[in-house]
C-alpha cells in the first residue's frame, strides 16, 4: 500500500481550450479554465515538509497568540478544564505549543497585494485524537502586519492556491485528514478570505479514502477528481465531482465509479 501524508505536494495539470468555441461558452480566460481538473486526489502527492526559520515563527505566532509555550514537553500534563471547549479553555490558559505546517504567497484579501498565508497548528497542550490534535488557523500577513487569523475547520494541509474567478484574489484549496485502524480519510474544501473572515466556496467533502492498510477482505482506494464546469468572469464557478475505485496492489487501476459528492 503507498502511505499518503495529509502535508501534501501537488501537480497542476494542463487544462485545454479551443479558439473555436461554441458561442455559449465565454471567450478569453474565462474560457480556459473550463475542463480544468483542479485536483486530481488518485495522484500520489509527495510528501512536503515546510520548513520554516525560527525567527519567522516567532513574528508570527507572537501575533497570533498572547502566550504559548515554545515547546510541547513544557505542557502541563494535569491541566484540566470544566468547560464544556476544553481546546478554547487551553488556548486561555496559554496551554498551547503551536507550531507553522505550512504557507503559501498570494493575494489573499485584496486584490494587487503580496501576501503570506501561515498555516498553524494550534496544538493545545493534551489535545487528543478526538480532538484532532488541535485546532488549525490560518494568518495572513503583508509584510510583518497580520492582516486575518482565522480558524479552517482543522484544515491541516494546503494543496493549491486559485483565483478561479479571475477577480485578482487567491483561493486556497485546502484538505484535512484521518487515520483510525488503518483507514485514511481526507476531506477538502475550496475557502476564501475576506474582511478577516474565512468562507467555504466548496465543500467537497471526502475526496480521498484508503481502507488498504487494514488488510480486510474486499478493502479499497476510493478517490476524486475535481473538475471546473463552468466559468465566468467575476464569478465563482461550478465544479464536478467524480467518484473512482481502486483495488490495494501497487500499481492501481482506478474505474469510474459515479459522479457528485461524497
Amino acid at each position: 500500500m503507498t502511505m499518503r501524508l495529509i502535508q501534501v505536494g501537488l501537480v497542476l495539470l494542463i487544462f485545454t481550450a479551443g479558439t473555436n468555441l461554441p458561442a455559449q461558452q465565454p471567450a478569453g480566460p474565462a474560457a480556459k479554465k473550463i475542463g480544468q481538473v483542479l485536483m486530481d486526489f488518485r495522484v500520489d502527492r509527495p510528501v512536503s515538509s515546510v520548513r520554516i526559520p525560527a525567527a519567522t515563527q516567532r513574528a508570527v505566532l507572537s501575533k497570533m497568540f498572547r502566550r504559548y509555550l515554545t515547546d510541547e514537553n513544557k505542557c502541563n500534563r494535569d491541566f484540566a478544564s470544566s468547560s464544556d471547549d476544553y481546546l478554547k479553555a487551553a488556548r486561555s490558559a496559554g496551554q498551547i505549543a503551536p507550531s507553522i505546517i505550512d504557507s503559501t504567497t498570494g493575494s489573499f484579501t485584496a486584490s494587487g497585494q503580496t501576501q503570506t498565508a501561515y498555516l498553524v497548528s494550534v496544538s493545545e497542550c493534551n489535545a487528543s485524537h478526538a480532538d484532532n490534535f488541535g485546532t488549525k488557523r490560518l494568518a495572513i500577513f503583508a509584510g510583518q502586519q497580520m492582516v486575518a487569523d482565522v480558524d479552517v475547520d482543522f484544515k491541516s494541509s494546503i494543496l493549491r492556491k486559485t483565483d478561479l474567478d479571475g477577480d485578482g484574489v487567491d483561493e486556497l484549496l485546502m484538505t484535512t485528514g484521518d487515520m483510525n485502524q488503518g483507514t485514511i480519510t481526507e476531506m477538502g474544501g475550496l475557502l476564501e478570505f475576506r474582511n478577516g473572515r474565512v468562507r467555504v466556496i466548496e465543500d467537497l467533502g471526502t475526496v480521498y479514502e484508503d481502507s488498504c492498510g487494514t488488510a480486510m477482505p474486499g478493502s479499497t482506494a476510493q478517490a476524486v477528481v475535481v473538475t471546473v464546469l463552468s466559468a465566468t468572469p467575476g464569478r465563482m464557478p461550478k465544479f464536478k465531482i467524480d467518484n473512482y475505485e481502486s483495488n490495494c496492489r501497487k500499481n492501481r487501476r482506478w474505474r469510474f465509479v459515479s459522479t457528485g459528492k461524497r
